[in-house]
């Protein structure tokens, strides 16, 4: 049976993967909406709403790491935080309509077996 306690440190390393990934969305919708970025104009990517939005979504992120971090050792977190990966190429299916080599489908599973094994362990 699991504890309160676990079951909330683990919600909480869920919600800091799915803000991971998404202040990545942002970051690339913004970037899409500006035409890119390079050193000679990388302060526009600053001034982009959508790309602060990301920001925030990181900053938020980082805190809730902080209390995952304080509940749970960081040869369990950090390895099954690889999970954004995962949702990250699955997103990037859905929304950009990327393509992913079938290299990349056989390293997803890798990393969904790697942390099935860390997380059931």
């Amino acid at each position: 049976m699991f504890k309160i306690d676990t079951v909330l440190s683990y919600a909480l390393l869920l919600l800091n993967i799915l803000m991971l990934v998404s202040g990545q969305v942002f970051f690339k919708l913004g970037l899409e909406k500006i035409g890119g970025v390079n050193l000679a104009n990388a302060w526009k990517a600053l001034l982009s709403p959508t790309i602060f939005i990301g920001l925030v979504l990181y900053a938020i992120a980082t805190l809730i790491w902080f209390v995952v971090l304080s509940r749970l050792p960081l040869s369990v977190a950090y390895p099954i935080q690889s999970l954004a990966y995962v949702l990250g190429i699955l997103l990037s299916i859905s929304l950009f309509h990327e393509t992913v080599s079938p290299m990349k489908w056989i390293g997803t599973v890798i990393i969904v077996v790697g942390v099935i094994f860390i997380a059931t362990d």
